[in-house]
């Protein structure tokens, strides 16, 4: 008996022991685990492309008159207005060439796909292939969310829903609009303010925000359009700065009426969801001429906002690719220098 219960005792002893050492184990290797995920850490900031900065080889050559012909086409039969030689349903593997894994679409480049979802279906499955996600669709020729008219602002409202859909079905976080309309700076505002807050109740329901981009016109004053923010004051609207997109009025001979760009991005980033940086030509030294990255970046860090910062080239001297390239490679430089 006395022998049996030594046994007995011993194999307790042996099984409490392993016990303890798988439970010390799996405790060690929680530990572990949980130690490896606190040092994962997502960089404050991140670089997406916009596809705007592929439109020359999305759209082709433009000729004179070519902007009346293309809100025409656009309208009447929206494919033809693509006559280049890229096709923008390959967009996610273009982007994925540059290393980004982050899209912004340009909705006009899919303006006739809108209601097919087989498309949809695919493009989405070209992401995931690609290893890149899609963060916003720049959303364009759907109306003025600041038009004087009730109905019509109304039905621009409405033209906006597809693609807040479209945007909830791709997994992104936005879409950007435009605060446009006809009358005085007062008389827009007011009506940008009841347009976005139609349209952001939607975008909430959805789980999508309404970004606005400073895009010429009165969209171009920081203040005017800081002004509709705070008057909005909803948690899904909110905006896009881009960097180089501050001429309120345009002449003949460019831009004749252009607000400061570095005011009106402090002015801007505290409603951000987002960051555009619009680079158009470039120093022997990799440094964009029209806008100094290094300054915006600091504005951008001292406004607390954590994101994607959007490569958009609109230059004609290096080719799309090349634009792309040296943007990138100077938005590395900045975010380095202020880590």
């Amino acid at each position: 008996m006395k022998q049996k219960i030594i046994i007995l005792a011993v194999s307790l002893l042996f099984i409490t022991s392993c016990r303890t050492k798988t439970e010390a184990n799996s405790e060690s290797n929680t530990v572990t685990e949980a130690s490896q995920e606190v040092e994962v850490q997502t960089p404050d900031f991140q670089i997406s492309l916009a596809q705007w900065s592929f439109h020359k080889a999305y759209l082709g050559p433009q000729k004179e008159g070519y902007w009346e012909w293309f809100v025409k086409t656009l309208q009447e039969s929206p494919d033809d207005i693509l006559l280049g030689n890229a096709d923008p349903k390959d967009f996610p593997e273009m982007a994925a060439k540059f290393g980004v894994n982050s899209i912004e679409l340009v909705n006009t480049f899919y303006y006739g796909k809108v209601d097919n979802q087989a498309f949809w279906d695919d493009f989405k499955k070209r992401c995931e292939v690609a290893g890149v996600s899609v963060g916003l669709i720049m959303c364009d020729a759907l109306g003025n969310l600041g038009d004087a008219d009730p109905e019509a602002r109304k039905r621009t409202v409405e033209n906006h829903h597809k693609w807040v859909d479209i945007a909830k079905f791709l997994g992104a976080h936005s879409i950007r609009v435009n605060a446009a309309g006809e009358g005085s700076t007062e008389e827009v505002a007011a009506n940008a303010v009841d347009g976005l807050k139609q349209l952001g109740a939607y975008g909430a329901k959805q789980g999508i925000n309404i970004i606005v981009e400073n895009h010429g016109g009165y969209s171009s004053n920081g203040a005017w359009l800081a002004g509709i923010m705070a008057e909005v004051n909803m948690d899904n609207v909110g905006t896009l700065p881009d960097y180089g997109n501050f001429c309120i009025e345009r002449s003949p001979d460019g831009c004749a009426n252009e607000y400061d760009r570095y005011k009106g991005m402090s002015e801007l980033m505290p409603y951000a969801k987002g960051v555009s940086a619009k680079s158009n030509d470039f120093d022997e030294n990799g440094n964009e001429i029209h806008t100094d990255f290094y300054k915006m970046l600091k504005i951008v860090k001292d406004s607390g906002f954590k994101g994607y910062i959007g490569i958009e080239y609109e230059g004609n001297v290096l080719s799309e690719e090349e634009g792309i390239e040296a943007t990138l490679a100077l938005l590395n430089k900045a975010i380095d220098s202020i880590q």
